[in-house]
């Protein structure tokens, strides 16, 4: 087999990869949401905008989300972070853990952490302006008053 031969055969196989594995599922089906994060309107806004597509369940999947092996990433980054704070679940925290959320959303934010750089990247509308800075940190500075 010549080089080009073998060259051809393995985009041959690769496209062929790449194309039965877009038959592996993944689930999108949002999980019941148990009670929405309450907050002023404006607090609501920066978290729609900036959180709710990793930390609730009423994700904006976007295109690549659809494509694997991209999907199955994605899905996994969701989950996890669903797992760690889901703000259509706030109602599964109790006082005391709601207070230290709102806390450890503003320090995430503050330190840089949230959102992840690789998400802003892709989604430049989800950087956390400096008003929308404002409006967390006093939003979790309300909670120890």
């Amino acid at each position: 087999m010549t080089g080009g031969n073998l060259l051809k055969v393995i985009a041959l196989s690769l496209l062929a990869l790449f194309l039965v594995i877009q038959l592996v599922p993944v689930d999108r089906e949002p999980p019941m949401e148990e009670g929405l994060v309450s907050g002023p309107d404006e607090v609501l806004a920066v978290l729609r905008q900036n959180c709710f597509d990793c930390h609730s369940n009423r994700t904006r999947w976007p295109w690549y989300g659809y494509v694997a092996p991209f999907s199955w990433l994605i899905q996994d980054h969701v989950q996890e972070a669903r797992g760690e704070l889901d703000f259509t679940s706030w109602n599964q925290y109790d006082e005391d853990e709601r207070l230290e959320l709102r806390e450890e959303i503003w320090d995430e934010v503050d330190l840089g952490e949230m959102p992840p750089d690789y998400y802003v990247l892709l989604h430049p509308e989800g950087r956390v302006s400096e008003a929308e800075q404002a409006i967390l940190k006093a939003w979790a500075e309300e909670a120890y008053r």
